[in-house]
């Protein structure tokens, strides 16, 4: 007998035995957790949407006051060449 047709009886052992009992509190808390889980993540994914949309808002704010596509004024005049 090699090591796959041990392997394959082992499993077959597995499945031809009774399923192990299950707790009947298994499902609520199964249920409870799935639930807060996805809250959270409810919650966490609105959570980015708004401060993705208040930073959007503020870069608004900031390049509407900034207007950083504006070449500055010159701080210095031009020579005067003809006098």
């Amino acid at each position: 007998m090699n090591q796959h047709e041990r392997k394959e009886a082992a499993i077959r052992r597995l499945l031809e035995s009774a399923p192990a009992p299950v707790p009947p509190e298994l499902c609520g808390d199964a249920v409870r957790r799935g639930s807060r889980m996805l809250r959270r993540r409810t919650a966490v994914r609105r959570l980015f949407w708004v401060l993705l949309f208040a930073a959007a808002v503020a870069f608004v704010v900031w390049a509407s006051l900034a207007r950083p596509w504006v070449e500055p004024p010159s701080n210095t005049t031009p020579p005067l060449t003809r006098w």
